[in-house]
């Protein structure tokens, strides 16, 4: 099979670009991405791999400031000429999925999520923003919402990340998925049972993170330590929220935040989240969670055993989330075991069965024609 990999936009290392190095591992093969930021990804998988970009690679600041031209994505992404492979794997979150392939070609998407903006969070991610710029942002918003649909036929097969993810591509799109839980380097993260007296919170700083609101319940917990890990747009609003008990130190090398994470008492985390590889990452350390309780942690943390719910994105439920925490023991060495089920090897192992069944079934489809 001649494989082509197609993903969104490479512009850092996050978790879906952890994902993607471990599709390329499974399958070396060129990668076609809308925006790609080398000086981003030196000393990363993708620092020597063979990387296409679309014509926004041109436009002015389109590395950093990718977004600003979301009206062009779906133009930009069917550009690539992908004729010449056989099979096609998309790893999408916004428009990778929707690259034009023909009949003779498989195309599986690995989905992440159905395009957060454009569907169940449209009117989240419209807040604060006004006038005619509003306006300008819900008409693209339904072109790309009219597009999403249109491009569902070009995907044979949809793989998801989570169950919370398979029944948002089936209320979305209408389409059954195979879930296959992302890879977490399980083995690189340092394992500590003795814990030091801080919580810890590693997030990008965007709106529906909610760092701000793990911030603001430190303000009313003056005896409790927190830091704070992670950079971003809301960082001067999470600033303007912190005490003296919190510590906000920004961005942070991998092997700085593994050490905070095996030593930290609690990992706290705020988001309604796809999966969360960070709240495994926690638990790989022997790190209990405390996380709101909605979304894919629900299928990651194991209530009292590995972690703690709280039912509301509020203050008030946060800090009796964490008063009931400090009340509770943990086992490190249970904590560590439950993250094992996650592992890279289990997610190539799992992906492979994917790829190879599929194939297998196309094949013999294209071969019965040909008869």
């Amino acid at each position: 099979m001649k494989t082509a990999l197609v993903y969104d936009w490479l512009v850092t290392m996050g978790g879906g670009e952890k994902t993607l190095s471990a599709i390329e591992e499974l399958y070396p093969s060129p990668i076609h991405t809308l925006v790609h930021d080398p000086k981003q990804l030196m000393g990363t998988p993708f620092e020597n791999k063979e990387i296409h970009t679309s014509f926004l690679q041109k436009f002015p600041f389109a590395k950093s400031h990718y977004r600003n031209y979301l009206p062009f994505f779906p133009l930009a992404i069917e550009q690539f000429d992908l004729s010449g492979y056989d099979l096609v794997i998309s790893t999408s979150h916004a428009v990778s999925k929707g690259v034009l392939t023909h009949c003779d070609q498989l195309h599986l998407c690995y989905c992440l999520t159905p395009m957060r903006y454009a569907w169940d969070l449209t009117h989240r991610y419209l807040e604060g923003v006004s006038g005619i710029r509003k306006k300008i942002a819900k008409a693209a918003l339904h072109y790309l919402r009219n597009w999403d649909i249109a491009t569902l036929k070009r995907v044979d097969h949809f793989a998801s990340i989570s169950h919370y993810i398979a029944s948002r591509i089936k209320k979305v799109y209408g389409r059954d998925s195979e879930v296959i839980y992302p890879p977490v380097d399980v083995e690189a993260i340092p394992f500590c049972s003795a814990k030091e007296n801080y919580y810890l919170a590693v997030s990008r700083m965007v709106p529906y993170k909610r760092i701000d609101l793990i911030v603001e319940a430190f303000a009313h917990l003056p005896d409790q330590r927190l830091v704070v890990i992670g950079d971003g747009p809301e960082m001067k609003k999470v600033k303007s929220l912190s005490k003296n008990n919190v510590e906000i130190l920004g961005w942070q090398p991998d092997a700085k935040i593994r050490e905070l994470m095996s030593k930290a008492k609690g990992f706290l985390f705020a988001a309604e989240e796809d999966f969360g590889i960070v709240v495994v990452e926690a638990q790989a350390a022997g790190t209990p969670i405390i996380a709101f309780g909605k979304g894919a942690v629900l299928e990651t943390v194991v209530p009292n055993k590995t972690g703690l719910f709280y039912p509301k994105q509020e203050v008030s439920s946060l800090i009796a989330a964490i008063q009931a925490f400090e009340k509770e023991t943990f086992d490190p060495y249970e904590i560590r075991k439950s993250a094992e089920r996650f592992s890279k090897q289990r997610f190539m192992n799992e992906f492979k069965q994917f790829v190879t069944k599929k194939w297998e079934m196309f094949d013999e489809m294209r071969h019965s024609c040909r008869r």
